[in-house]
């Protein structure tokens, strides 16, 4: 079966779940700019200044997207690959203190699972696609 032929309501529950962490993301980066901005540069991304905006864009936008069935499959690839690369640039369990270990390896694989569940929504192309 085909993820975006399953049914409606289950469809747009399982969006909305897999937005809920986004839109709340996106919304508390917001909200703390400064702070957003001090952290990425942390991380050593480079023009966090410039980053910051684009991201929240992405995981309030994306989130929003998904919530009401917009592009689903669409959206769902570029926050599979966002997911992805914020696993690898914030969640270093590989890097962490020890106290820092579990958290950031629980995180790490949250992102991870995270991405399944974005393929599972990206659904396989029917033939005619």
């Amino acid at each position: 079966m085909n993820t975006l032929s399953m049914h409606p309501a289950r469809l747009r529950i399982a969006c909305t779940l897999m937005a809920a962490l986004f839109l709340i993301s996106g919304i508390r980066k917001l909200l703390t700019w400064s702070a957003t901005v001090g952290y990425f540069t942390k991380l050593g991304l480079p023009m966090a200044e410039a980053i910051v905006p684009l991201v929240i864009l992405l995981e309030i936008g994306g989130s929003l997207a998904l919530i009401f069935g917009w592009r689903v499959r669409e959206v769902a690839a570029i926050l599979a690959v966002y997911t992805l690369m914020t696993a690898f640039v914030a969640h270093r369990f590989w890097d962490a203190d020890p106290a820092q270990f579990n958290p950031q390896l629980n995180n790490f694989f949250k992102n991870i699972a995270m991405v399944g569940g974005f393929l599972l929504l990206i659904g396989p192309r029917s033939r005619s696609e």
